[in-house]
Order: structure tokens, then C-alpha cells, then sequence
């Protein structure tokens, strides 16, 4: 049988970064771009980006070990639902004494600024980032007049 060595200060450490981040989201709200979800012990999120360009909105999630087959991406009306699902395989006669990373479905909603046209979403994984391409419709696209002054 193995023996697993026990490191207390790295245990306080992640501890420790895992309440300043509870506060800090409990200070700061829901960041811009997206809604708050409110977890429950033993689920997980993808950590996304969100930008936006004169064109289109990106979104970049971090989804690594996650297969294509096993992640949606729908649009609806304002909003961008994303839902994935990362399995845990565990191998016979392995005795684990640790497993941090986290497994299970998981779903985030996202409201959109601006209408997209949703005919035209791109969405592609490479390295286990899932970039979605949004392209902005003509209308919510920002116009530029030129001013006479007289």
C-alpha cells in the first residue's frame, strides 16, 4: 500500500484561497456580461472570459478533458447557454488518496449586451478551450454619423 505524504500548509493554503475568493465574490456580485450562479458543494463551473469586439462577442471557456460530443452550446433569444459534462474514469486497482479535479455536468447562462445573429454562432475546442464566436446583428452594431456644423 502507498503512503501519502500529509503537507498541512499546502491544505491551509488552498483553504485559504478557497475563502478569499467566497468573500470576494460575495463583495464584488455578479461580474458584467454574466449571471451569477449559485453552486452547490460538489459542482463546478468553467472559468470563461467574455470580450467584445465592433463585430462579435466572444466567450472563451476553459473546459480541459472535456470530449466535443460531451459539451452544448445553445442561443436564446438574449441568452447563451453553456453545459458540458466531464466523467471521472476510475481504473481498478488504483487506490487514490487524492482527487481535487472537479467532475460532473455542469451549466452557465449567459446574458447577451447586444442581439447576435444566431444563425451564424461559431464554436470551436482546441487545447481545451472552447472559444464561441457570436457575430452581432446590423442593427445593434454601433453607427458613426457624421455631424454638419453650420
Amino acid at each position: 500500500m502507498a503512503t501519502a505524504r500529509w503537507e498541512p500548509f499546502r491544505d491551509i493554503l488552498s483553504l485559504q484561497d478557497r475563502m478569499s475568493r467566497m468573500f470576494e465574490d460575495a463583495i464584488t456580485g455578479p461580474r458584467r456580461g454574466a449571471e451569477q450562479e449559485e453552486l452547490a458543494p460538489g459542482q463546478w463551473a468553467p472559468p470563461v472570459d467574455i470580450f467584445e469586439t465592433s463585430d462579435q462577442i466572444v466567450i472563451r471557456a476553459e473546459v480541459p478533458g472535456i470530449e466535443q460530443n460531451a459539451l452544448g452550446v445553445e442561443v436564446k433569444d438574449d441568452r447563451l447557454i453553456l453545459e458540458g459534462q466531464r466523467k471521472f474514469e476510475e481504473v481498478a486497482g488504483r487506490n487514490y488518496h487524492r482527487v481535487e479535479r472537479a467532475y460532473g455536468g455542469f451549466r452557465r447562462a449567459f446574458t447577451l449586451p447586444t442581439m447576435v445573429r444566431q444563425d451564424q454562432v461559431r464554436a470551436v475546442l482546441k487545447n481545451g478551450v472552447l472559444e464561441i464566436t457570436l457575430p452581432k446583428e446590423e442593427r445593434s452594431k454601433p453607427k458613426q454619423v457624421q455631424v454638419e456644423i453650420r
